[in-house]
């Protein structure tokens, strides 16, 4: 069985600026090879990730890294600007989102995992839950953009280093590790955090999160997803 993608509208939410390359770039690349409309929204600036606090205009730095990897994917990026450690999931910020999904109107959201452990995350998929409900009820107004006709489908992503998650399913992305490194290597401010005993270095750990659940799945290489089958949202593939 292959999933296809075609016709669809892919938009991954998540935290900060690498999180899609970790999390579910491979199903990204492969939803664009199928011929699917794909975007990166990126809830948070990034500018506390670093080992030297108040370094200069990282978040400036992050949003430049973003747009590279996107390009190389040629993915749509939608940027929330946040600042880290300051989103919540609050009416604002849903209404905020719900614009976002109105602009790109996907079809399919993937976000981060209720069990994730990082608090931006855990926020990020609380708040694409909500948006992505909301996105297509007229009583929530943003502007003259028209409510989409349904509500999109809802993955949530893998966790990093897979803590807490049980899939429900794998995507193959054999084929995509190539351009999921590319698009990691754009992110030079996080590659070079490796000194930082506060920081797992990303490259190694996305490649080996990818082998193991590859090795799960019986491909060389996999990402790992939950559907959210709940009333109105569960759909058949």
């Amino acid at each position: 069985m292959k999933l296809s993608f075609t016709n669809d509208r892919v938009l991954a939410v998540m935290a900060h600026p690498d999180d899609a390359e970790l999390l579910c770039a491979g199903t990204l690349a492969r939803a664009k090879a199928d011929g699917a409309a794909v975007g990166i929204c990126v809830m948070c600036r990034g500018e506390k990730g670093t080992a030297t606090p108040g370094a200069a205009d990282l978040g400036a730095i992050r949003r430049e890294e973003a747009e590279a990897a996107a390009g190389i994917l040629g993915a749509e990026l939608f940027w929330n600007d946040a600042p880290d450690g300051e989103l919540f999931d609050s009416y604002p910020a849903r209404l905020k989102l719900v614009e976002m999904f109105r602009r790109f109107r996907p079809t399919l959201v993937i976000a981060h995992s209720a069990t994730d452990y990082h608090p931006d995350h855990r926020a990020t998929g609380a708040l694409a839950e909500a948006a992505s409900w909301f996105a297509a009820s007229a009583g929530h107004v943003t502007g003259e953009i028209a409510p989409l006709d349904t509500s999109p489908s809802l993955w949530w992503a893998d966790t990093i280093n897979m803590a807490g998650f049980e899939p429900h399913f794998f995507v193959d992305v054999s084929a995509e590790v190539d351009t999921k490194k590319r698009m990691l290597s754009c992110h030079r401010s996080q590659l070079e955090r490796g000194n930082d005993r506060d920081f797992a270095p990303i490259m190694k750990l996305m490649l080996r999160q990818n082998a193991l659940r590859g090795s799960q799945a019986g491909v060389l290489a996999a990402e790992a997803f939950q559907t959210q089958n709940v009333l109105k949202r569960a759909q058949a593939w």
